[in-house]
């Protein structure tokens, strides 16, 4: 540990916190051979009290899901029983424990992160990863997940890579640099027994940039005279290089009984020497005979283990293919058919020279038991080597198909895109040129480019038309569902679609999601008159479960989105979207979610719900943080318009546009419907109306269009645009009437009232407040009221416009919207009537997450169950609890619904 001082005091700092009840990760990081597994070894050696479990990654095994992560865990399997069911249930899958449907990731992620919780219950945990760079995919994104979500556990984390890769990257990271002169002198010295030149040994440490293996390795198998001259030290090659072609020389010098047995424990990953043994066996190696010849460089104990990683590449790398293949079927054949398939199976692949249909078999079959326990990476891998292991052309194409979809699933889109090709050129049937513009399709829509994705799914569609009618007309609504988020660059593609899907014969027993196609595409074919019946019976459909859970999933989002245009939110969008949210929690289906908790966000909001809304948000942003995905930020762009927050929208408004230049086109009719919505509460009509119009310019008015229609009648009739907002009247109409909802007269009542004159202005007024009391909408319902009473303020009936008025105004501040509070007070003040502004009191001091812990706390969960819910180990759950009851002066969970009630209503005069 020379010249690590202040390396290793980080680390004690670290054991230190994790001693203390604290959570910790870290990475090392650092280029091979550069001290870092020393380092951790120092660090487990500081850590003597601790539980400490271990993993190490090992290149030969990083298409094996779940591998490292099994190391890792396996030594708190007996804890599994304390564990909440679906999250035990998962670790069986995944570990391979007991069969079962694959779960999601981020169920398995939150099931590690209650084991290590658990597991530290008892002694503060330490887990130690080693050559993370190595680590399986599923591996490296659990644990990743893992050291993000630790907060309130004794628990640490700490990794070493020469470069983590992108899961490791948020990470605390250390950088471990070379050796400074005065150590690496020292060093070296320590290893030579002779006097070296000076500028020869300055060189050395120059090249070699302090890096301590390299310091050690170099000067091994080189005589007095080659180092003292400088003769034999290499130039203009990769360190990690020259430290390996150090341990090759070597190996170079050892018996060939001796090289095979290094590469034997090379190619076998899992270090098991009951392994080894049996593979030595059926090589005819005497293990005692070369014992001493592999000493310092292999070790044989509880587990074989190299003295370096890079010992390991060395070894494998500079043996010759034939080699290779020799010690992979020897460890084939040591390995249990049984008891470990997918291991066989790949040391078999590795042993092929050519295509070999009984190993392409076995890799299926493993591809299909990686699937199982949800490692789709691993599965892609041996479907990959399935494929170059197949002669049959027909086979051939199957298989890479199969890959293909494997590596989409996996996140690996060139890879898919390859396979792809490899189908295309063998005989292909029209069913798989269908599967290849399927497959096409959802790349092209996952990368961002959702024009072109529609096109390519509705060419999928039309191949299979008279293969299979029901995978048609579901891949035309796919396809229908990725032009309307193309926005509009994807109008010409939506016509299309929908041309074509409605030419389909109409099936005997239509199913709901026939139902649903159909309202859809009469949505642009024929305008909401034709399509809003068919749309309110496939909502129906949706919430009163005649859909299965399986398509409520895949097309929930999407039922919720359409309920916009039947006004249908007391039903459909209020009750169908916290079910759909719901499905997806249960099934581990994280990906969806924060486009499901948008929808679900976005009604919160627009009744009245600001609390809620904000605790969506910082749900979704959480998931979208742990999962990756990307997504417009259309609930808090809601929230922030509605509460009149002009710098934060014009921020958020500039990035929804980004991601429509992107390709979320339908981004960009949102920002512009909430900009309506914010200059109309300013009471900057002009701005309102520009904004509005471009909203509503789209061929269509679909989902945020159709919402901003009675946005366009406000703004255009206050700056006295009656012709336009005539035409959006009528446009308003088309959908307002066929629905029929209370808030679909009411909003279209309110907007009639504002092109009205005479007695007929009061009746519709009376009438939109009427319907508009009967939904859930406050935020419309304000809105009639001030409407109202800014018509009556005109007609100069004063005291009933204060009436109306001084509703509005209280409606609007206990909701939090202060643009338009501020609008209805100025209009009060116009008539003389005293109000004094009122904002909420600054003692509401609890976090987003302490705030949406205490509301579900309040609302019956357990610690566990909001855990599950927000991906926090119970633990930290409890932690984040115990604020929120200090800040809010309570001692239990009871008074919870009193203090989170005061706190959202509560204002003080200003």
């Amino acid at each position: 540990m020379r010249g690590r001082a202040s390396e290793c005091a980080l680390l004690d700092d670290l054991v230190a916190a994790v001693r203390r009840g604290e959570s910790r990760s870290l990475v090392l990081r650092g280029e091979a051979g550069i001290g870092k597994t020393a380092l951790l070894e120092c660090l487990v050696e500081s850590a003597a009290d601790l539980t400490v479990v271990r993993a190490v990654g090992v290149e030969s095994d990083v298409e094996l899901a779940f591998a490292s992560l099994h190391q890792l865990c396996r030594p708190m399997l007996g804890r599994l029983e304390r564990l909440p069911a679906p999250q035990r249930d998962a670790l069986q899958v995944v570990f391979g424990l007991s069969p079962g449907p694959a779960p999601g990731r981020f169920v398995v992620g939150l099931a590690v992160l209650s084991l290590l919780s658990e597991a530290a219950e008892t002694r503060p945990l330490l887990c130690v990863v080693d050559d993370a760079q190595w680590l399986d995919r599923a591996s490296a994104l659990t644990l990743a997940f893992v050291a993000r979500r630790l907060l309130a556990e004794p628990v640490g984390m700490v990794f070493a890579a020469r470069e983590p890769g992108e899961e490791l990257q948020q990470l605390p990271e250390l950088q471990v640099r070379g050796l400074r002169n005065a150590d690496a002198r020292a060093l070296l010295s320590s290893e030579l027994r002779f006097v070296l030149d000076e500028r020869v040994r300055d060189r050395i440490i120059a090249e070699t940039g302090g890096n301590p293996l390299a310091l050690l390795e170099l000067p091994r198998g080189l005589t007095a005279t080659q180092l003292a001259g400088g003769f034999a030290v290499p130039g203009g090659q990769a360190l990690s290089g020259r430290i390996e072609e150090g341990f090759v020389r070597r190996v170079e010098t050892l018996s060939e009984d001796a090289r095979r047995l290094l590469l034997l424990a090379a190619a076998e990953p899992v270090g098991d020497p009951l392994l080894l043994a049996r593979a030595v066996g059926r090589l005819g190696i005497a293990v005692s005979a070369v014992d001493a010849e592999t000493d310092g460089l292999m070790r044989i104990d509880q587990r074989v283990t190299f003295r370096h990683p890079l010992v390991r590449s060395a070894v494998y790398r500079s043996a010759s293919a034939q080699e290779r293949r020799a010690v992979h079927m020897a460890l084939a054949d040591a390995t249990d058919r049984e008891h470990d398939p997918d291991r066989r199976a790949w040391h078999l692949a590795a042993a092929a020279a050519g295509p070999d249909e009984q190993v392409a078999m076995e890799l299926e079959g493993s591809a299909g038991r990686a699937q199982a326990r949800g490692g789709v990476a691993a599965a892609a891998a041996f479907l990959q080597r399935a494929v170059a292991l197949t002669e049959d052309p027909g086979r051939r194409v199957e298989r890479a198909l199969a890959a293909a979809q494997a590596s989409f699933l996996a996140g690996s889109f060139d890879p898919a895109l390859g396979l792809l090709a490899v189908a295309e050129a063998g005989a292909i049937d029209e069913f798989q040129r269908a599967q290849v513009d399927l497959l096409r399709g959802q790349i092209a829509f996952a990368s961002g480019v959702g024009r072109d994705a529609a096109w390519l799914l509705m060419k999928a569609a039309s191949r299979l038309e008279s293969l299979d009618l029901g995978f048609a007309r579901e891949t035309y609504l796919n396809a229908w569902a990725i032009a309307v988020f193309a926005g509009a660059a994807g109008a010409d593609v939506l016509l299309e679609i929908s041309r074509a899907a409605q030419a389909l014969p109409s099936p005997s027993a239509p199913r709901p999601l026939d139902v649903f196609l159909d309202g859809l595409t009469l949505l642009i074919t024929d305008g909401p008159g034709a399509a809003v019946p068919r749309l309110l019976r496939s909502g129906r459909a949706f919430l009163e479960g005649d859909v299965s859970a399986e398509d409520c999933l895949r097309w929930g989002w999407l039922a919720t989105s359409a309920a916009n245009t039947t006004w249908d939110d007391d039903v459909t969008a209020r009750v169908l979207a916290p079910r759909i949210v719901q499905l997806v929690r249960e099934a581990g289906a994280l990906a969806q979610l924060p486009i499901t908790l948008a929808v679900v966000g976005t009604i919160s909001a627009w009744s009245g719900d600001f609390a809620q809304a904000a605790s969506i948000v910082a749900e979704a942003e959480a998931v979208a943080a742990m999962t990756g995905s990307r997504i417009a930020p259309y609930t808090r762009l809601r929230l922030v318009a509605l509460q009149g927050m002009e710098a934060e929208a014009a921020a958020l408004i500039a990035r929804m546009m980004e991601l429509a230049g992107e390709g979320e086109g339908i981004a960009a009719t949102n920002a512009q419907w909430a900009a309506a919505v914010l200059y109309n509460g300013l009471a900057r009509y002009a701005e309102a109306a520009a904004a509005a119009r471009q909203a509503t310019s789209g061929a269509y008015a679909l989902f945020g269009s159709m919402w901003a229609l009675p946005e366009l009648v406000e703004a255009a009739a206050r700056v006295g645009d009656i012709e336009i907002a005539r035409d959006a009247l009528a446009r308003l109409v088309d959908s307002t009437q066929p629905s029929g909802t209370d808030l679909a007269r009411g909003i279209e009542a309110r907007s009639r009232a504002l092109l009205s004159e005479g007695e007929s202005v009061e009746r519709l007024y009376r009438e939109a407040i009427e319907r508009l009391s009967r939904t859930q909408i406050r935020t419309e319902l304000a809105r009639g009221h001030l409407l109202y009473g800014e018509w009556l303020r005109g007609a100069d009936r004063r005291a009933e416009a204060a009436a109306q008025l001084r509703t509005a105004h209280d409606q609007f501040t206990a909701i939090g919207m202060e643009a338009f509070a501020d609008r209805a007070r100025k209009e009060l003040l116009a008539i003389g009537e005293r109000v004094r502004a009122r904002t909420l009191k600054t003692r509401d001091d609890l976090t987003v997450q302490e705030r949406q812990i205490a509301r579900l706390a309040r609302d019956g969960l357990s610690n566990p169950e909001i855990g599950a819910r927000l991906f926090l180990s119970p633990r930290t759950v409890e932690w984040h609890l115990g604020n929120a009851f200090a800040k809010l002066g309570i001692r239990s969970r009871r008074d919870l619904s009193n203090a989170l009630r005061g706190l959202e209503s509560e204002s003080i005069s200003a």
